[in-house]
């Protein structure tokens, strides 16, 4: 049976938790929600999404689950770790859930992911306060990758081993950018919806990676995947965060490094709408979701939510000594469907990542500690991320101004009167302790950024918002421990949506769209030059405000 994470179980002392524990059991004490009232969850999908259902005085009080959607093992044809070495990982740095979604490949469908599912519940088994998911990596048809999220179940390797056959863009011949491509990828993923609808599996969901690495995703791509209510979102910043490391990128030799490992120039697949700064991460998010009135921007501005993650998206981390096993004599990975596991050496070997957890986090908030229930909140939106442990906690209420009601958070929808007036409630938890670096982060602001809905748009190519802007700027450099934010946004004239961003404040630019819309925004780094620690953001989810 699943436990509870050591620090939201009342029977572990808090004498043997560190000092992560002991924050996050301290940020969820008023909740109410330790021990039984957090016990693990067995119910069905419908129950886990009614657990976080509003309140007639607003959303519940969530826990916020730490948790990585992305890695990959040696179960992967370009990665080498074993099961076991990145679920410790992952505990070590703190995440109460992982996935493993390694790459579409012949012998894993044919072979790797059933051998897989055997190391997965032995992960769980060595790892019983960890929620632990085996998914996928689908190269999607005519498009980047994404991760496939599969419910635990008796079907779920059933599940990937025929979706990998039938809708994988390099096992069918489908990578080309084409139409019937295109259409290929959708129709994969309403197999996949009719899978859950069926009852095959209880779960599941996808996720678009790195979007932008390539300039392959077209935004009418994106919103078509979005459509097939399959597709929750985008990973807001991609892994490989530590690509461009100083010390790493001088220990190396790297003549074109960047966070992400964006070092790519449009090709005769990408989509030409993009700018050529499309390519590159601004403080190690992704275009896509780091231009204020972007393409994130503007599909919030259809009135419908589309998630961000963050993820380490692990292959090899940097400064690690671990070295590819070797295969048997006649053997490859197409034979055998996974890779030896590694040896370890006295030198550094190559890599552009992190463990999962140790720097780029996805908060998801949850009422009950289970699979479902994680799916659900992805799916419900109510998620925040953050780089380098900027913060311990954030917490967002959106709530007619002066009312007792508690509001509504991250993902949800607020019904107003016309001209009723509104405010935005932010409850930040200020870090404790150093990061995994040995810095102690410190917030120095918090930006709402807000935008008009204006419903579907015409254009499905569109990447501008140009209603959105940030709105205000709250200095909060001398703040620390637990401390609230009330910010009035006026009068409610007009259906939108607000989010959130924060900073270290470390590096600030001009934002892409320009200074009216974004004064004080992410920017570029240098290539060989993006020290991840020293540029640390935190981005939420928007909050809709629907006027009647």
């Amino acid at each position: 049976m699943q436990q509870l994470p050591a620090w939201a179980d009342t029977d572990v002392p808090e004498a043997t938790l560190d000092p992560q524990g002991v924050s996050r059991r301290n940020l969820i004490r008023g909740a109410g929600l330790l021990g039984a009232s957090f016990a693990v969850s067995a119910t069905g999908v419908a129950e886990a999404a009614a657990a976080t259902t509003p309140s007639s005085h607003g959303d519940p009080e969530l826990v916020y689950l730490v948790g990585d959607h992305h890695v990959h093992s040696r179960y992967s044809h370009d990665a080498k770790y074993d099961f076991t070495q990145l679920a410790q990982r992952g505990a070590q740095f703190g995440l109460d859930w992982m996935a493993f979604t390694e790459h579409s490949n012949f012998g894993h469908a044919d072979k790797g992911a059933a051998a897989e599912n055997a190391e997965v519940l032995k992960a769980r088994a060595e790892n019983p306060r960890m929620l632990i998911f085996q998914g996928l990596e689908w190269y999607i048809p005519a498009a980047e990758h994404g991760t496939l999220l599969v419910a635990p179940g008796p079907n779920n390797v059933a599940l990937l081993q025929q979706f990998e056959r039938e809708y994988d863009g390099k096992l069918t011949n489908r990578s080309g950018d084409s139409p019937e491509n295109e259409q290929h990828a959708l129709k994969g993923m309403q197999w996949l919806a009719a899978q859950k609808r069926s009852g095959f599996v209880d779960d599941v969901l996808v996720v678009a990676n790195h979007p932008l690495r390539l300039g392959i995703d077209a935004p009418h791509e994106i919103r078509a995947w979005r459509d097939t209510g399959v597709c929750i979102g985008m990973e807001g910043a991609p892994g490989s965060q530590g690509d461009a490391e100083p010390a790493w990128v001088k220990f190396r030799g790297a003549t074109n490094a960047q966070r992400g490992e964006y070092v790519n120039s449009p090709s005769a697949a990408s989509y030409p709408g993009y700018p050529l700064d499309a390519y590159r991460t601004y403080g190690g998010f992704d275009w896509a979701t780091a231009t204020v009135g972007g393409l994130w921007d503007s599909m919030l501005a259809e009135g419908r939510l589309f998630s961000i993650t963050s993820n380490s998206d692990n292959h090899r981390t940097i400064w690690d000594t671990w070295t590819d096993g070797v295969f048997p004599p006649g053997q490859n990975f197409d034979s055998l469907g996974w890779k030896p596991s590694p040896t370890n050496t006295d030198t550094p070997q190559a890599g552009s990542d992190f463990w999962p957890g140790q720097f780029s986090r996805t908060h998801v908030g949850v009422t009950r500690y289970g699979y479902l229930e994680v799916m659900a909140a992805l799916r419900a939106g109510r998620v925040w991320v953050d780089h380098g442990q900027l913060v311990d906690g954030i917490d967002v209420r959106l709530a007619p101004a002066g009312s007792r009601q508690r509001g509504v958070t991250l993902g949800g929808r607020l019904r107003v009167r016309r001209h009723e007036r509104l405010e935005l409630r932010i409850t930040v938890t200020s870090a404790t302790r150093p990061n995994f670096h040995g810095i102690l982060p410190r917030l120095a602001h918090v930006d709402v950024i807000r935008g008009a809905v204006t419903g579907p748009t015409a254009d499905r190519d569109s990447w501008k918002a140009p209603d959105t802007r940030v709105v205000e700027q709250v200095d909060v450099q001398r703040r620390t421990g637990t401390y609230e934010l009330c910010i009035p946004l006026g009068r409610a004239e007009r259906s939108h949506y607000v989010r959130v961003r924060g900073s270290d404040g470390n590096r600030h630019g001009v934002g892409y769209l320009g200074r009216s819309i974004d004064p004080a925004g992410p920017i570029q780094h240098p290539t060989n030059d993006g020290d991840p620690w020293l540029d640390t953001w935190l981005y939420t989810n928007p909050i809709f405000v629907d006027v009647v």
